[in-house]
C-alpha cells in the first residue's frame, strides 16, 4: 500500500461550504449596510481562514503606491470595530453553517471505502473547531479517527502545526502520510508539513492551480481517491 494514513482538507475538498459561507458574508455586509459579494469572489477569498475571508469581503480602501501584494488586506473598517464585526460573522456562521453545506457527489462513499480500506483518516481545517466537529459529525459519523480545527494559539493552515497534530493523534508515519486538498493553501501546507499532496479538481481551485503549485497527484473524481491512495 502506497499510503496508510489520510489527511483531509475539508472546504472544497470534502464538503462544499460556498453557499453557506456567500450567505453568511451578505447577512454581514448588510448588516452595515455594505455591497453583497458574489460566489465568484467569495470562491476566490476562501483559503486561509476565516478572519481573511472578512477582510477581504468588507469594502477595501485604495492601495498606496507602492503596495503590490494583491492579497494585501486593506479594509476599510479595523480595530474594534473589525472585531465586532467578525464576531457577528461568527456568531451567524456557527447557526448557519449546515443549512446549503453537503458533501460532494461520492465523497461519504469514497471515504468510507478508503478507512474499509485500513487507511485511518483525519480532517485539518482552517474552519471554527465547533463548526468542523458538527460538519464532520452530521455528514460522515465516525469515519474520521481526528479533526483539527481552528482553535486559540493554533496557527492556521498553511502552517503545518495542525496536520503535525493530526498525524501525531493518528500515531501516522510521515513516509506513509498523505494530504488531501483543493486549493494552493493546501499544496503550501503539504509541503511545509513535508508530505505530498493529492490536489482534487472538484473544489474551489482548477487544474492549474493545482499543477502550478505542485502537486504530487492531481484527481477529478472522488472514486480516483482509494486507487491514488493505495497505489
Amino acid at each position: 500500500m502506497r499510503f496508510e494514513y489520510a489527511v483531509f482538507d475539508l472546504d472544497g475538498t470534502l464538503i462544499d461550504t460556498l453557499e453557506d459561507l456567500k450567505d453568511s458574508v451578505n447577512h454581514t455586509m448588510r448588516a452595515y449596510g455594505w455591497p453583497e459579494r458574489s460566489m465568484a469572489e467569495i470562491r476566490a477569498f476562501v483559503g486561509n481562514g476565516l478572519r481573511r475571508l472578512v477582510e477581504l469581503s468588507v469594502p477595501q480602501l485604495p492601495r498606496g503606491e507602492n503596495e503590490t501584494d494583491p492579497l494585501l488586506p486593506r479594509p476599510a473598517v479595523g480595530g474594534e470595530a473589525f472585531e465586532r464585526l467578525l464576531a457577528e460573522y461568527k456568531a451567524y456562521y456557527a447557526a448557519h453553517c449546515m443549512v446549503k453545506t453537503a458533501p460532494y457527489e461520492g465523497i461519504p462513499e469514497a471515504v468510507r471505502a478508503i478507512r474499509d480500506a485500513g487507511i485511518r483518516c483525519a480532517v485539518v481545517t482552517n474552519k471554527m473547531q465547533s463548526a468542523a466537529e458538527d460538519i464532520i459529525r452530521s455528514f460522515f459519523g465516525d469515519v474520521f479517527d481526528v479533526v483539527i480545527g481552528q482553535v486559540d494559539g493554533m496557527p492556521q493552515k498553511p502552517a503545518p502545526d495542525g496536520v503535525w497534530l493530526a498525524m501525531e493523534k493518528l500515531g501516522a508515519d510521515p513516509a506513509k502520510t498523505a494530504y488531501v486538498g483543493d486549493s494552493e493553501v493546501d499544496c503550501l501546507t503539504a509541503r511545509n508539513a513535508r508530505l505530498p499532496i493529492i490536489g482534487v479538481t472538484w473544489g474551489f481551485r482548477d487544474r492549474a492551480v493545482l499543477e502550478s503549485n505542485g502537486a504530487d497527484f492531481i484527481i477529478d473524481s472522488p472514486a480516483e481517491l482509494l486507487p491514488t491512495l493505495v497505489g
